[in-house]
């Protein structure tokens, strides 16, 4: 028999906007279903963001312990026979995500939202039909808040299956591959690559565009750049992958020589979709901004009383941008006055070294507008150079207004700097100008001290440089 829901609020999908908009709509008394087919969490917690991290943490590691166990050892530390079980990892890996969805489930149960768990399906804007559970279930809400999240882009010419991979495949492998071609050189393809290089993978990375990471400026990659050289990774930029061949990739160069890259295992990191197909958005009548649901500053789709958040609206695809959304509307329905209109949502790189940025780059500063640049590198940075992280060209960058100084844009680069990314995002989001950072006592020795030399340079003041 089938089961008839009439909640004020129906969420679809439980990642990291999903669950946060159920939780604040239970937390603010609101009758609230959150229906998921799969672990609560998502894309971000299950198969994206926290066992990418967990393994590159694993991957870091490992290569001091290989350092250490080389001839010349590492800062007086000798290992022996240094090895790596990646079975075991992956079974670290899965416990962390276990916990961490686990925990999902009761927050939303302690903040009284029911979790239906299967696929759902709209008839029409306010009537889902939830199938593939423990029973069939019918779900007519008032409010409906989509969060169906996105998909790994899947390229023509190389279709997933066998050798070829998507990322999520890529973090539950058996073994790390001896020789590993990863197609695309944005975040998720560099963290990758570099995460493997580190557990001893052959790395290739292939790129169509001429640099690598294009949403950054070269000063930033350039250390990225210089450290994947330095260990190895092949950077294929400005190239094409053809598609599979007997045991690797083909691809064209950018000087139009064609070859094979030797590869067990080719991982698809050409970006992500959003997630529009096999629900019924068809059926919604909901008006589109290109591939995405178009929404206005509340997050409010064409639709009465239907919202949508996160992957699905737009970029920046990011989880945490999911989640601010979530909670706001949630509020709103409660009743009360939110819009999303922030100063700048933070972009984390996970590769080595880190990136870290938000708001304005030097490239995306307006003719217009004169601005004044501080700059300063780890080399000058007591707590870097005391673990060995100022030799890697890394440094903070701060981009302020020169007629007022208010903070335009502030961008690091260097190991441990997305740590800075709270700081960063608060500096921006209370319109501090670079008075406010220059008065800001930063404890010493701290990395953090970089955030306010960077001040004090754009002001014309260094104290250490």
């Amino acid at each position: 028999m089938t089961e008839i829901l009439t909640p004020k609020v129906l969420v679809v999908g439980g990642g990291p906007g999903g669950y946060v908009a159920a939780i604040r709509a239970g937390q603010l008394g609101l009758d609230t279903v959150l229906v998921e087919a799969d672990r609560l969490g998502g894309t971000c917690l299950i198969r994206g963001c926290i066992p990418s991290k967990a393994l590159i943490h694993v991957a870091g590691l490992y290569e001091e312990v290989l350092a250490a166990g080389s001839t010349a050892g590492r800062f007086g530390i000798r290992a022996s026979a240094p090895s790596l079980d990646f079975a075991e990892t992956i079974v670290w890996k899965e416990g962390i995500v276990n916990r961490l969805s686990g925990g999902v489930a009761g927050l939303l149960r302690k903040a009284k939202v029911r979790v239906v768990k299967g696929w759902a399906t709209f008839t029409d804007a306010k009537s889902c039909s939830v199938s593939g559970g423990d029973a069939e279930v019918l779900i007519r809400p008032e409010h409906v808040i989509l969060a169906n999240g996105s998909t790994s882009v899947e390229l023509p010419f190389l279709p997933f299956g066998g050798a070829v991979i998507g990322s999520s495949e890529a973090l539950s492998l058996p073994a790390v591959p001896k020789r590993l071609a990863v197609v695309g050189g944005g975040y998720i393809g560099l963290e990758l690559g570099t995460a493997f290089a580190k557990m001893g993978a052959e790395v290739s990375i292939v790129e169509a565009q001429d640099r690598m990471l294009p949403l950054y400026d070269t000063e930033l990659t350039d250390p990225v750049r210089r450290w994947l050289e330095s260990h190895g990774v092949a950077l294929h930029l400005g190239a094409k992958a053809l598609g599979e061949v007997n045991g690797g990739l083909e691809i064209e160069s950018a000087a139009g020589e064609r070859m094979v890259l030797p590869a067990e295992k080719i991982v698809v990191t050409v970006g992500r979709r959003p997630l529009t197909e096999g629900w019924g958005l068809e059926s919604m009548a909901l008006s589109m901004n290109g591939r995405f649901v178009a929404v206005d500053d509340r997050c409010a789709t064409s639709s009465t009383n239907v919202w949508a958040i996160g992957d699905l609206v737009g970029e920046p695809m990011l989880a945490h941008k999911a989640s601010a959304q979530g909670e706001m509307v949630a509020e709103i329905i409660a009743g009360k006055k939110r819009r999303f209109d922030p100063a700048g949502i933070v972009a984390v790189c996970f590769t080595e070294p880190e990136i870290v940025s938000i708001g304005l780059t030097p490239d995306a500063v307006s003719e217009r507008v004169e601005t004044v640049t501080g700059q300063f590198p780890f080399q000058a940075n007591g707590r870097a150079l005391s673990m060995d992280a100022g030799a890697v060209g890394g440094f903070v960058r701060v981009i302020a207004r020169k007629v007022d100084h208010r903070i335009l844009g502030i961008q690091a680069v260097g190991k441990h700097v997305s740590e800075f990314a709270g700081e960063f995002g608060t500096l921006l989001e209370m319109g501090a100008v670079l008075e406010d950072v220059a008065g800001i006592i930063h404890a010493h020795p701290t990395l953090g001290e970089a955030i306010h030399e960077s001040a004090l340079k754009a002001l014309g003041h260094a104290i250490h440089i």
